[in-house]
């Protein structure tokens, strides 16, 4: 992978797809049946590149493959939203990283990500052996705007239905994935975007993820210059839904790449 330039910062939608990724098995529908690369999608991911720094958003069972195919090769933190499988469950792949760079990656998310964690995984949560053979995490509770490696990052509560989420905001770009409603507070911190990347399930709604109406409705309230849509079910096929978006509403895919002014201090 090619580093952004400097005073650049790039984000990578790692996958776009919701936890059944596309094509879904069994399914012979046109987006799964569908040869469009765009139609392809693994499980819902993101990679920030920003000067020295890789991060990841969630860490889901298509991480190596997700990491193989844009030549992923530094990851020094992840930015957990929540502990469904579809998120969290590549976690051992996050080994080739600490064996590559010698070294431990930090995990940042709320008390109820980082609990859930620490319950199922915490034999990776030890210290490192003479071979690596075990990921090295350092897991990091988070409730407010912190540093790392001197960049600025604010997590954005949210709810999932009834469990609490995180969406993450570097700069003037924010990853709001796996929500069914954003608190006025939250909304406070979703100000200025040049870019913003929203769930979008499916057509119709669901408990625990907006619609495609519910995240329009979303996009005008939080008013990003740029919205691209994530998270989504074999049932949406990328041109088809790409001719119901309004003007600064497009559809996501897996690769896509934005690149933005990097975050000043």
């Amino acid at each position: 992978m090619t580093a952004p330039r400097v005073g650049e910062m790039e984000i990578t939608i790692l996958g776009c797809g919701s936890s059944s990724g596309t094509p879904a098995i069994g399914c012979q529908c046109a987006t799964c049946s569908s040869t469009d690369p765009r139609n392809h999608r693994t499980r819902c991911s993101g990679y920030i590149r920003c000067g020295e720094r890789g991060l990841l958003i969630d860490t889901g069972p298509d991480l190596r493959q997700q990491a193989l195919r844009e030549g992923i090769r530094q990851v020094d933190a992840v930015l957990y939203t929540h502990p469904h499988a579809d998120h969290l469950n590549g976690i051992d792949d996050l080994r080739a990283f600490c064996y590559v760079k010698q070294g431990a990656v930090v995990l940042y998310g709320n008390a109820f990500t980082m609990d859930n964690i620490t319950s199922r995984f915490g034999y990776a949560l030890q210290a490192p052996s003479k071979v690596w053979d075990k990921p090295v995490l350092l897991p990091e509770v988070v409730d407010g705007p912190f540093e790392h490696d001197g960049l600025t990052i604010t997590p954005i509560p949210l709810q999932h239905g009834s469990w609490p989420c995180l969406g993450w905001r570097i700069g003037n770009a924010a990853w709001l994935t796996d929500l069914s409603h954003i608190p006025d507070e939250s909304l406070a911190l979703l100000q200025g975007l040049d870019v913003l990347f929203l769930d979008c399930l499916n057509m119709d709604g669901y408990p625990s993820h907006l619609g495609f109406h519910q995240s329009l409705e979303w996009a005008a309230r939080i008013g990003a210059r740029r919205t691209v849509l994530i998270h989504m079910i074999h049932r949406l096929e990328y041109h088809a839904l790409s001719a119901l978006c309004p003007p600064g509403v497009e559809v996501g895919y897996d690769g896509l790449k934005v690149v933005l002014p990097a975050p000043t201090a």
